[in-house]
């Protein structure tokens, strides 16, 4: 499984111009499955993201997690991370898991952060979404479990 997080002051994500998640300080995790994955790359994808140290410390080092600074977490489901772009012009998908198994995943993922984290917003999976952020730092970062 694939993230892309993004460190942000704030965040939100809408649908059809209704917002349907929106955050304040904390992380915005674009999340993509791939063929093969599973529930168990599922949670391990979650518990690095949530001890990913990120996050300032007092000397201004990036030394603490989400969880150390209890920010808020809004999950986004995006697909197109599994681009294969090496030939031509046109992004192939074909690593990017079926819609079944990526709705399951992404699911799945949802859940658990949902049980270990006090306040998780989502996208809508599948959907045509827009999303509005302020990338704080910038600070990006692709994380991948296999």
């Amino acid at each position: 499984m694939i993230a892309l997080i993004q460190r942000v002051s704030h965040a939100s994500v809408a649908v059809d111009d209704r917002v349907v998640g929106r955050i304040g300080p904390g992380l915005l995790a674009f999340i993509c499955a791939e063929k093969e994955d599973t529930e168990q790359q599922s949670a391990r994808l979650l518990s690095k993201l949530l001890s990913c140290r990120v996050f300032n410390d007092p000397s201004g080092k990036m030394n603490l997690s989400l969880t150390d600074i209890r920010g808020e977490l809004l999950i986004v489901s995006q697909f197109t991370l599994a681009a294969d772009t090496r030939s031509g012009n046109r992004p192939s998908f074909t690593a990017a898991a079926d819609p079944i198994t990526g709705k399951h995943l992404y699911d799945h993922f949802i859940s658990q952060a949902k049980s270990r984290h006090p306040v998780v917003q989502t996208g809508i999976f599948g959907a045509n979404m827009q999303v509005h952020l302020i990338n704080d730092g910038p600070v990006t970062f692709w994380l991948k479990v296999s």
